[in-house]
Order: structure tokens, then C-alpha cells, then sequence
């Protein structure tokens, strides 16, 4: 199936033309059709199936044949609702990719910035806003913003919007928009909890399924180097040396830890730096460009600020730190291999780590490839006291760091 076939306008099938799409992701072929003959829709898509243009092409298709032609003041007729600012603004800039040969107007608000700029934005009149739920409710608060005319409204990453305490802020939300629209579901993962959620968002929804979390894209070459703690960064320099890899997405556990990696490759004089939730906004969306731009070699990350990372032709993905939930492995390797692409994605296994690698192998029903051959093999060296104090710290935060989530997800139950 092709584009053209899908029953779109002109001016969108020449922004994708312009693009070099050409066929249609298996989600974006079954979610277009029925997005344009105005169902609910509940998509299970995870990170590179192409589930933002899934959304984004029929909302601008419905809105430019209404409204595009319109030279007065755009009035809001279709809000999408993301967790993370990198998410919402990779959205937005798609958006303008795909109506830059319409009228559609669209912008992106999201907190950590001052608001001046993007209330312009709202008041100059839009017909798409992608906002980030604290932002939006803020502005909503103020009077600075209504949503009494949306016609389309999308909650992107819904399990992500649970996993960060968002429950209150949708309710919220929900309350506020019209009962009269269109409303598009999205999530990597549908567990109970987030298909319960849905049906008070959805009526009569279609549902497409594509690519579930458990599995990994055919394109990426998975490979698996055992070491010890103490000589992880010597074999991520020593796998630095291949200049093929000249744009690399690193992933660490911490802010802590992605902050010190970053220290270690520029001694090493490896251009990096890193994005978490420390950094400020202009630092982080400065670093993703110049990671975009290839003036970066390698982009730290932490997994929720990498939520929204969206790099044509990424090829390496590194797992500096082999992730305790075996999904998330399945996102972070997501990066690359997009759209049909090959990716390669490479994990740094510490013994105390080894028990992640045979559940992630478990979720995906598959055997990661081992490389035996390199300088600096896992042994049963025992840790010396520092290591050991590093790691029950680490243990520690981890524990916290479930206790935590399982609070969240608690309070998301009560508050239904």
C-alpha cells in the first residue's frame, strides 16, 4: 500500500512526498482510514512504528478540509496531550512538516520556559495545540486558553502519562473538553489499568494493534558484551574507537550516572552530553539539536527525557546500563531502526545485571547475540568495598524507585 492510496489530500501527500515517504508503517496504513471516517481510535503502537503521523496526517486532513481555507483567525480545533517537552515538541514539528502546503496553524506549550512566547502563539489564533498536561491546565487556569471548540483530541504515551502521575491532570482535562469530539487513544502497553482509562475516553473506538512491547523490530541487530562495573566506560571507549558509529543514543539509569558518562567520554575527548530532567529546557532542546545536526557523537539520556527523541536514520543505540524492566529495554532499542531502517543496539552487562539480560530475552522471546571477543571480559572478580557501597546505593534508589511507582499507579486507582 502507498500514500496516495489512503484517500489524502494534495498538499499532504506532497509534504510527504518531500519527506521520501512513500509506504505507510503498518499502524499508520490501518489507523489513517479510520481516523478520517471519524472513529475513536485505541492504538497499541511502540516507539518507531511511525505512530505520530498515524494521528497527526488525518487530524490536519479533517481540519484543512474544514477550516484550512478559512482566512480569519484560526479557531483550536485539535489538542494532543503528551507527557515529556521533548515528546510534545517533536510532534509539533512534524505537524509543521506534514501541513507546511496548508493553512493549518499550529504551536507547542510545555512548562519550564516562560509562558509569554506561547500565549502569543494561542492568541495569534491556531487550529492544533500539542501541550504538555501541567502547561495546558496552568493556561486553562488563567483564562489565557479554551478548549470549548476541539473537535479531535489525542492523549499520546497514555502508559508513560500514568507511569509519571498525569491520572489527576487527564481527569481533569476530560472534565473540560466537549463531549462532542473525536478522541484517538495511544500506548506502547495496555494493561488493565490504561484500558480502563480509555473507555472513559473513548465511544465505539476502533482498535489497532501493532508491534506489541514484547517484541523487538526485525531491522535491529541486537548484541550483548558481559563485563564488570569497573571496566564498563574502558569498553565503551573501546567500542568508540569503530568511527562507524559516529551518532550514537546512550542510554544511562541515572541523571547522576548520565552526567558522569558524558564527563568520562569528553576526557576521552568524545564529543557528548546529556539529557535528564536536571537540565534546563534550552540546554536540553540545544543538545538535542546539535545531536540531530551531527555536531554531537553521543547523546546521554536518561529513559524519560529520551521520550520524544525522534532521529531519522539512528542507527546506535547503546545501554550503558542494562534497564530492570525488560519493556523499557524494548523502547530504548526502539531509537533505531525506525521505519524500516537498520539499527544496531549494544548492551553493557555487569554481573549484577545478568538477571535483567535473561528477562529481557524472556519478553522478547529471543537469544541476544554475545560478543565473547573483546578486552574486557565479565569475570567473577568479587567488587572491592567501594564498588560494593556504590552498588548498595544503587540497590537502594532502585528500591525507592519501585516503592515510588507503585504509589503512583496506587493513587491513580484511587483517583478513578
Amino acid at each position: 500500500m502507498r500514500f496516495d492510496e489512503l484517500g489524502l489530500v494534495d498538499p499532504i501527500l506532497k509534504a510527504l512526498k518531500d519527506k521520501n515517504y512513500v509506504e505507510p508503517t503498518d499502524i499508520q496504513a490501518q489507523a489513517i482510514p479510520l481516523v478520517l471516517k471519524r472513529h475513536d481510535l485505541m492504538g497499541c503502537a511502540q516507539t518507531g512504528t511511525g505512530k505520530t503521523a498515524a494521528f497527526a496526517i488525518p487530524i490536519i486532513q479533517l481540519i484543512h478540509r474544514i477550516e484550512g481555507r478559512d482566512k480569519g483567525k484560526p479557531t483550536l480545533r485539535a489538542l494532543i496531550i503528551t507527557p515529556t517537552r521533548e515528546l510534545a515538541i517533536q510532534i509539533d514539528e512534524n505537524i509543521r512538516d506534514y501541513s507546511k502546503h496548508t493553512n493549518i496553524k499550529h504551536t507547542v506549550i510545555f512548562g519550564g520556559v516562560k509562558q509569554g512566547k506561547q500565549v502569543e502563539k494561542i492568541k495569534r489564533g491556531i487550529h492544533v495545540l500539542v501541550a504538555t498536561p501541567g502547561r495546558l491546565l496552568d493556561l486553562i487556569d488563567q483564562g489565557l486558553l479554551s478548549l470549548n471548540d476541539i473537535k479531535l483530541f489525542v492523549l499520546d504515551e497514555a502508559d508513560r502519562m500514568l507511569d509519571m502521575g498525569f491520572i489527576n491532570d487527564i481527569k481533569k482535562l476530560l472534565r473540560i473538553l466537549p463531549d462532542n469530539r473525536q478522541s484517538l487513544f495511544f500506548s506502547a502497553t495496555l494493561p488493565d489499568n490504561i484500558i480502563r482509562l480509555a473507555k472513559t475516553i473513548l465511544k465505539n473506538p476502533k482498535r489497532v494493534d501493532v508491534s506489541p512491547v514484547s517484541s523487538t523490530a526485525e531491522t535491529i541487530q541486537q548484541y550483548l558484551y558481559y563485563t564488570n562495573r569497573s571496566t564498563k566506560d574502558n569498553l565503551l571507549l573501546h567500542l568508540l574507537e569503530d568511527k562507524q558509529m559516529d551518532q550514537v543514543l546512550l542510554f544511562a539509569r541515572t541523571k547522576r550516572g548520565a552526567d558522569r558518562i558524558v564527563r568520562k567520554l569528553s576526557n576521552a575527548r568524545v564529543k557528548a552530553a546529556a539529557i535528564h530532567g536536571d537540565k534546563a529546557q534550552n540546554h536540553r532542546q540545544k543538545v538535542l539539536k546539535q545531536f540531530k545536526e551531527n555536531k554531537l557523537r553521543v547523546l546521554v539520556a536518561t529513559d524519560i527525557a529520551a521520550r520524544g527523541i525522534d532521529i531519522d536514520k539512528l542507527k546506535f543505540v547503546i545501554n550503558h546500563d542494562i534497564p530492570n524492566v525488560s519493556e523499557t529495554y524494548v523502547h530504548r532499542i526502539g531509537r533505531s531502526g525506525r521505519a524500516g531502517e537498520e539499527g544496531i543496539a549494544i548492551s553493557l552487562c555487569e554481573p549484577e545485571e545478568n538477571a535483567f539480560v535473561r528477562d529481557i530475552e524472556k519478553l522478547i522471546k529471543q537469544k541476544i547475540t554475545v560478543i565473547k571477543d573483546h578486552p574486557f571480559p565479565q569475570t567473577d572478580k568479587p567488587m572491592t568495598e567501594a564498588e560494593k557501597k556504590e552498588w548498595n546505593k544503587e540497590k537502594q534508589r532502585r528500591k525507592q524507585e519501585f516503592f515510588a511507582n507503585r504509589k503512583k499507579r496506587e493513587q491513580g486507582k484511587r483517583g478513578r
